[in-house]
């Protein structure tokens, strides 16, 4: 048995981290462990977007902009790259202008929504008239992006070199008790222990899991260069967009946008597609994404999806792209709730997204279960 910790975390992902960075702040002593030797989940798989704009008003959004705040200090601390200059979701059609219109004029002013509407000259001056095909673009000012495949791993060093947090990779956490974690590295005793298992569902506390009749999301991905000098500074979303997040979807002016895709395209609705476009470092763009749920997701792709996929982000983007990877994201889904924070046992608890948002509400989720566990401290 190792020294006392005051917190064991099981999970290096987005959620897993931001409660180390939580806890660690406040000066406690935190282990996290982690089965493979980086992060291979939700985290590095999906598109390293942090949106504001989408999130439904109340609780979702609050936890939004706090985690802006979070990832602003991030970025100073650690170094990682984070484009603070918010998202463009393109309206293609009169029922999607309407619905972002709709949306400018009401919710967003109601509830603090930083966003733009572009139109006409706004609009054929955004990248030098890249875009002028679509009919608006709502600039959501307070969405963020990243590349996660860098992040993730440049905040486990920060954590680690800064602020003392243990790490223990390529470790298997076999069972989680009170006061104890049983792993491959050996037993560890803490005083609160928080599992963040991402989609695992029945390695450690799967029966109190399995009250929530969870399902797992599994989605087609890809990366792509532009076959232009495009440049893209921005995350990108379509119309499509719309009747998938809640800031827009309960909107009266949605029911024409979800109508309009049963009508001419069900094909995307059957599939789940919403075409999102987040450009890397290195002038490629991450694409994607398909939705399909089940309690095991499929290890097979379609190449159909990835067809349209690619179709979409052509119409989109006003260029021919090249493929050069493929591969599946997957997140935990279809919960009673966003998220869950459950006790399990005395000082034992799993914190939980059911969304595709860890990146967007996560490192403000963390702090407040920190803040619930320890106080003040």
């Amino acid at each position: 048995m190792t020294q006392h910790n005051d917190l064991l975390i099981i999970g290096a992902g987005i959620l897993g981290l931001s409660h180390a960075y939580a806890a660690a702040r406040r000066g406690l002593k935190v282990r996290v462990f982690e089965r493979s030797a980086t992060p291979l989940g939700a985290s590095v798989r999906n598109f390293g977007q942090a949106l504001v704009t989408g999130q439904p008003p109340g609780q979702m959004l609050e936890l939004a902009k706090a985690s802006r705040d979070i990832w602003g200090q991030w970025a100073q601390l650690a170094g990682l790259q984070l484009k603070r200059n918010g998202a463009y979701l393109f309206a293609r059609t009169e029922a999607e202008e309407q619905l972002l219109s709709a949306f400018c004029e009401g919710r967003a002013i109601e509830h603090g929504y930083r966003v733009e509407l572009l139109r006409g000259a706004a609009l054929r001056d955004l990248y030098g008239g890249q875009f002028s095909h679509h009919r608006a673009a709502l600039h959501g000012l307070d969405d963020q992006q990243l590349y996660a495949r860098e992040a993730i791993p440049a905040l486990i060093d920060y954590l680690r070199r800064e602020l003392g947090v243990e790490f223990h990779f390529s470790t298997l956490v076999r069972d989680v008790e009170p006061g104890r974690v049983h792993s491959t590295a050996g037993n560890f005793s803490g005083e609160q222990i928080i599992v963040c298992s991402g989609h695992d569902y029945q390695t450690l506390l799967a029966e109190p899991i399995a009250t929530l009749k969870l399902q797992v999301c599994r989605l087609q991905m890809l990366r792509a260069r532009p076959l232009i000098d495009l440049n893209l500074q921005h995350a990108l979303l379509t119309g499509l967009s719309c009747v998938h997040y809640g800031a827009f979807a309960d909107l009266p002016q949605a029911q024409a946008v979800q109508a309009q895709i049963l009508r001419e395209t069900p094909h995307l609705h059957e599939q789940g597609i919403h075409l999102l476009i987040s450009p890397t470092p290195q002038g490629e763009l991450i694409i994607g994404d398909s939705h399909h749920y089940g309690s095991d997701p499929s290890p097979f792709n379609a190449e159909q999806v990835d067809d349209w996929m690619i179709e979409l982000a052509e119409q989109t983007l006003g260029c021919k792209v090249r493929v050069v990877e493929r591969w599946q994201g997957v997140y935990g889904a279809q919960g009673p709730a966003p998220f869950s924070f459950l006790q399990a046992a005395p000082g034992v608890h799993a914190a939980l997204m059911h969304t595709g948002v860890g990146m967007s509400v996560g490192p403000a989720m963390a702090e407040a279960n920190v803040s619930r566990l320890f106080g003040a401290h």
